[in-house]
């Protein structure tokens, strides 16, 4: 049921079960199955979210496989997904920041699934010039975004290089740096990515796979870059980064591997994207501060989240790869 924006929304029967893309086993994408299983009742503290959409992430990737286990050991069957959009269809006990009804961004484990029971603290409102299509791929590549352009304090006209701007967390983080008002110069590859990654408002773009990429970016800055988000590895790496002048910032989400090489005279910082009612907040201002646009490379029903992991699996995907799992943009 697609609920507006505005109308006050009528409670919804909660059924006894739901569907769910979830795993018996570690595996590859096949592993993926549509499950039916019992819909979760929120405890305390927690509210219970009808998805509408799923992010597809490459973190949800290494939960499917086993080589990221967040939570410990495995309760099988698993449900992957930490990101999705929806609407609050219950609240547990000493939960009064949300309503029934309202559009809530989810950050949390077990996204892939028409209902989840999450902590309030995981949970976000729907800032409101997104719809759900956008929304339900901005939680997890948002606060990463974010937080990565906030470590790095960047300045009115200062230059920031962006490396691997055209996946998921790169498309957004090149928005907010220019709505810092910095020079963004970026890293993709291939013409579609770097027509993306311009058209999102980076003034200049190189193909770090190039073997000419480091003299492309000290052409583009012969006085040295002030700051780098680093979010994948590559061979023009190091190059680039050589450029930071001294006093410089580099800042990387944890999972970037290699990591990059420590300098002298320049601050490196390595981060986890934190979620929380003031992170979830600063989020929303930020949104709507760089009129942000979301990148959808590829939408798949929740049926097909199989062959939505191997699409992520043959790599180079420009934007965010979803799961469809309500109708309506809401």
């Amino acid at each position: 049921m697609a609920i507006s924006k505005t109308a006050r929304p009528r409670t919804a029967t909660i059924p006894a079960t739901m569907k769910a893309a979830a795993i018996d086993r570690f595996g590859p994408p096949s592993a993926l199955k549509l499950h039916t299983l019992p819909t979760p009742k929120p405890g305390r503290g927690q509210v219970l979210v009808a998805l509408h959409t799923a992010g597809v992430g490459i973190w949800d990737a290494s939960i499917r496989d086993g080589s990221w286990r967040p939570n410990g050991r495995p309760k099988f069957p698993l449900v992957p997904g930490t990101d999705g959009a929806g609407t609050v269809a219950a609240k547990g006990p000493g939960v009064r920041r949300f309503r029934i009804g309202e559009r809530v961004l989810a950050n949390d484990s077990g996204c892939y699934a028409e209902y989840v029971a999450l902590d309030a603290d995981g949970v976000g409102r729907v800032p409101q010039r997104l719809d759900f299509k956008q929304a339900g791929a901005v939680a997890t590549t948002g606060l990463t975004a974010l937080q990565g352009i906030d470590a790095l304090r960047l300045r009115r006209s200062q230059t920031v290089l962006i490396y691997g701007a055209s996946g998921a967390v790169g498309t957004l983080a090149v928005q907010f740096a220019k709505a810092k008002r910095a020079r963004v110069l970026a890293t993709a590859s291939g013409r579609e990515a770097a027509t993306l990654v311009r058209r999102l408002g980076a003034d200049a773009v190189i193909d770090a796979r190039s073997k000419s990429a480091v003299e492309q970016l000290r052409k583009l800055a012969p006085d040295g870059i002030d700051a780098a988000l680093v979010l994948t590895g590559g061979d023009s790496l190091e190059g680039c980064l050589d450029l930071v002048r001294a006093g410089g910032r580099i800042a990387y989400p944890n999972g970037v591997e290699p990591e990059p090489r420590r300098r002298p005279k320049i601050r490196l910082f390595a981060y986890d994207g934190e979620a929380g009612p003031r992170e979830f907040a600063q989020l929303a201002r930020a949104i709507d501060g760089a009129r942000l646009r979301v990148p959808i490379a590829a939408v798949y029903p929740l049926a097909q989240a199989a062959k939505a992991h191997a699409r992520l699996e043959r790599g180079h995907v420009v934007g965010r790869i979803e799961l469809q799992i309500r109708r309506g943009q809401g």
